[in-house]
């Protein structure tokens, strides 16, 4: 077992990474000392571990389960109205806490919930994806989409922990294993080529589950992004490099129609894009473009789309929370291990969006 620490001083949290990493829920719940849990799960992962996670809290304060409708499609104001009214329901005050058992969608859900119910209650992640264990159940980020957008509505609420018990990753889809790559393998090009490097060689290992690989991808993922948000908390400055990818991905997902493209799989997309924009402004070589591309391809995820309008990207891109007074801003790489923000000029957009596939 690995925990490592998000240093957020009176807001800092464990991560507890590993197999059997469920079996600490009593003790950290315990800890926490609840008047009431609520499970918040959804109707794929629930039918696997939400009776088993169910009980473990039950042994700590009274709890109900509840499932929601699987799907990024269905993350949006009733999924959050269901949660508010199941808290209701237990009779829930201000020192029950949520567990949000799932992938990035029901930890966003449960995590944006416990923000506003009652102005503020607890909440624990226990990721069972690949892609919540290595990002989107660390920094607390939660919310919901809108029509016009991903994430456009949500809270930084901080979990208390993040319980990621790589064993949950053996009933993974094949598909959901590679979308979680994509985050993997963008920490590495933002951050740290050595660990990019690591995980280019793993790629075989990790998408056939062998146990080491995964945990060392979850660590160094972790480690990356903890250290990160340690340092900027609310997305002020350093952490926005973590978007990386995410710029393109998010207007994927909301031209394609949520739950279309996984959001793992956006990214990765993304991660083609973000690279073949680098090159044309002069940033990155087509040989390391070549090597982001060939990563990408190996861990089964798209490098291209076709299908999309080019405006009606640029637009949803205009339209991304963090673009400035219209200007999209981008996460680009200035190398494998290091990325930066910048503002492009439109033609080089075009020229890349066309490259992609857009027309």
């Amino acid at each position: 077992m690995i925990t490592l620490d998000v240093g957020l001083g009176e807001r800092a949290y464990p991560i507890h990474i590993g197999a059997g990493a469920l079996e600490r829920l009593p003790e950290l719940l315990a800890g926490a000392r609840p008047t009431r849990i609520l499970v918040v799960t959804n109707t794929t992962v629930g039918p696997l571990y939400g009776s088993a996670v169910q009980a473990l809290s039950a042994a700590v304060a009274p709890t109900a389960l509840l499932a929601l409708p699987d799907g990024e499609q269905h993350k949006d104001w009733p999924g959050i109205a269901a949660v508010l009214e199941a808290l209701v329901a237990l009779g829930a005050d201000r020192r029950s806490l949520i567990v949000a058992l799932g992938g990035g969608v029901v930890g966003d859900m449960a995590g944006f919930a416990a923000a506003i119910y009652m102005r503020g209650i607890r909440f624990v992640q226990v990721p069972t994806t690949l892609l919540a264990q290595v990002d989107s159940s660390v920094g607390g980020k939660t919310g919901i989409n809108l029509a016009s957008g991903k994430n456009l509505v949500g809270a930084f609420h901080q979990p208390i922990a993040v319980l990621a018990d790589t064993a949950t990753l053996n009933t993974l889809p094949a598909r959901e294993l590679s979308a979680g790559l994509a985050e993997v393998l963008k920490h590495g090009v933002l951050a740290d080529a050595g660990y990019f490097a690591q995980v280019e060689a793993a790629l075989t290992r990790l998408r056939a589950l062998e146990p080491t690989a995964l945990a060392a991808a979850v660590e160094g993922s972790c480690r990356i992004k903890a250290a990160i948000v340690a340092r900027d908390e609310r997305e002020s400055g350093e952490r926005a490099l973590l978007n990386l990818g995410h710029t393109f991905g998010h207007a994927i997902e909301t031209l394609a129609g949520y739950g279309t493209w996984l959001h793992g799989e956006a990214v990765g997309c993304g991660l083609c894009l973000a690279a073949d924009l680098s090159r044309r402004l002069g940033m990155i070589g087509a040989a390391e473009v070549e090597r982001i591309e060939s990563a990408v391809m190996q861990a089964g995820l798209p490098t291209r789309i076709a299908g999309l309008g080019m405006d009606a990207a640029i637009a949803a891109m205009r339209g991304d929370k963090k673009s400035e007074a219209g200007q999209i801003r981008f996460i680009l790489i200035e190398r494998i291990g290091r990325a930066v923000q910048r503002v492009v000029p439109d033609e080089a957009l075009r020229a890349t969006l066309t490259a992609g596939g857009y027309a």
